[in-house]
């Protein structure tokens, strides 16, 4: 799930750089500030921060703007408001404004809430409303996010390797396991090497949802939500009016960036329209399963079938994946618009010591998207099967920290079958897979080491791809020597 994003001037001022010299491979300059900042430095980092809030607040300003200028739409004006003085403060402002206080966003200071006002309300009157009322810390515009894609390319020949093969308590396809991705980053060799296999962590994966009953990820699932529908599992399967008769399933596009093992009424069923984007969430689920088959997924819904979802629905999951155990963040997903709210969630994560990586988009452009662009945050660009930058994947050194295969990676899919994908979506949960098996049982990292970890990467000539392509052997090997 990526979604078209511009370069953004804003990223200058907030951004840093995420860069040190890490290893002997790869070597730049600067120094980068995404993990704790040392006291000395925190009145710049705030500094830093109160810029960025204030160029938020104007990026936020002229995007309405713009929206302005469109035909006008009937719909209410979305406003993320962060008040100091909490739901009273905030609900007597909405009486004097005439804003309707919607949920809490689930900050841990209680501050952050959606407001929504009336179509009948200019949208940057509305903004500029709330903005001198006593209290208001910060208010932005409730960004809407919408998918691009990355393109197939024809059908992998292991994804109809169906040959049955056991895999730590469950019964797998053996094309999931023998498929180059995982060759390539040495998933299995890395495993038996160093009894690494995920266990004690919770990744947290931001999509769509997940299948709860797929026979690959049920075991592993812990409870998860659905901040679209505010209610609790995390399931995608409810999205979709039909299933898939496995029996007479074949190879077939689904959507422009994934081919399926379905039966052709459920490809009818799913064939763009309001399903573009099923199945996202259980493929990259499935793919964090491939690298750490003992860590434990939390399924959490912020995007439709659609692949259309809120800002403040991805800030509702971020907060509770924090509280509720998630040592490892993925989000195969990105926006071309800063969010200071966005940024302040990934900070509160990083200070918890939550891995967070995130896709770096497939326009194919040097280009900042978010939040895989923020400080503390593992950007994550695609590379084929041969080592090579792929087509569609954006990139550039900074925001790029590393790369991994996401072409034809073969993983779970609704409705118990599999699937392969191409995309940056694709490439990051092999990131954050491995980020788990760094932090698990034997794997001996703390989260404050894992991005230099992750440096010690296959390193393929390619600086716009950051230290290079992702090598799990050499990052849980890392492990051993780095505190």
């Amino acid at each position: 799930m990526n979604y078209r994003s511009n370069k953004n001037a804003i990223t200058g001022g907030d951004y840093g750089c995420k860069w040190k010299e890490l290893n002997s491979h790869f070597r730049l300059t600067a120094i980068p500030k995404p993990w704790p900042v040392p006291k000395g430095e925190q009145d710049m980092s705030d500094q830093r921060y109160q810029r960025g809030k204030r160029i938020g607040w104007l990026s936020s300003l002229l995007l309405l703007l713009v929206c302005l200028a469109a035909p006008a739409v009937q719909a209410q004006t979305r406003l993320i408001v962060r008040d100091s003085l909490g739901l009273p403060g905030l609900n007597l402002t909405c009486l004097l404004t005439g804003c309707k206080v919607v949920t809490g966003l689930g900050d841990p200071n209680g501050q952050l809430f959606l407001v929504t006002f009336p179509p009948v309300l200019n949208p940057v009157t509305a903004l500029l409303r709330l903005n001198i009322q006593a209290g208001i810390i910060s208010v932005e515009l409730d960004q809407n996010v919408n998918m691009h894609e990355a393109y197939t390319v024809g059908v992998p020949s292991y994804l109809t390797d169906q040959a049955p093969t056991p895999y730590y308590g469950s019964t797998v396809w053996h094309g999931y396991l023998a498929q180059p991705a995982n060759l390539i980053v040495r998933g299995d060799q890395t495993h038996s090497r160093f009894r690494v296999a995920g266990n004690g962590v919770t990744v947290a994966v931001i999509d769509t949802g997940v299948d709860p009953n797929h026979p690959v990820l049920k075991s592993v699932l812990v409870k998860g939500y659905d901040f679209t529908s505010n209610t609790s599992g995390g399931s995608e399967n409810g999205d979709v009016p039909t299933s898939s008769n496995n029996n007479q399933a074949s190879t077939a596009t689904v959507n422009q960036r994934t081919v399926a093992v379905l039966d052709q009424r459920s490809v009818a069923v799913l064939d763009g329209g309001p399903y573009s984007a099923f199945g996202h969430g259980t493929m990259t689920a499935g793919i964090v399963h491939l690298v750490a088959p003992q860590a434990r997924i939390m399924p959490l819904k912020a995007f439709h079938a659609d692949g259309s979802g809120f800002n403040s629905d991805i800030l509702r999951a971020i907060y509770y994946a924090v509280g509720n155990g998630a040592r490892v963040m993925n989000m195969s997903f990105d926006f071309s618009n800063y969010s200071g709210e966005l940024a302040r969630a990934i900070r509160y994560a990083n200070s918890k010591g939550v891995i967070t990586v995130a896709s770096a988009g497939n326009d194919g452009l040097r280009t900042v998207v978010y939040p895989a662009g923020l400080p503390g945050v593992i950007d994550v660009a695609s590379t084929s099967n041969s080592d090579i930058q792929s087509s569609f994947t954006n990139y550039g050194a900074p925001p790029v920290w590393m790369a991994a295969p996401g072409e034809g990676v073969m993983t779970t899919y609704p409705w118990g079958t599999y699937a392969a994908g191409w995309g940056t979506s694709f490439s990051t949960p092999l990131v954050a897979g491995t980020a788990a098996l760094m932090m698990g049982e034997n794997g001996g990292c703390s989260s404050y080491s894992v991005p230099i970890g992750l440096s010690y990467s296959h390193y393929i000539g390619d600086l716009d791809m950051g230290f290079g392509r992702l090598d799990t052997f050499q990052a849980v090997q890392a492990c051993q020597v780095l505190p």
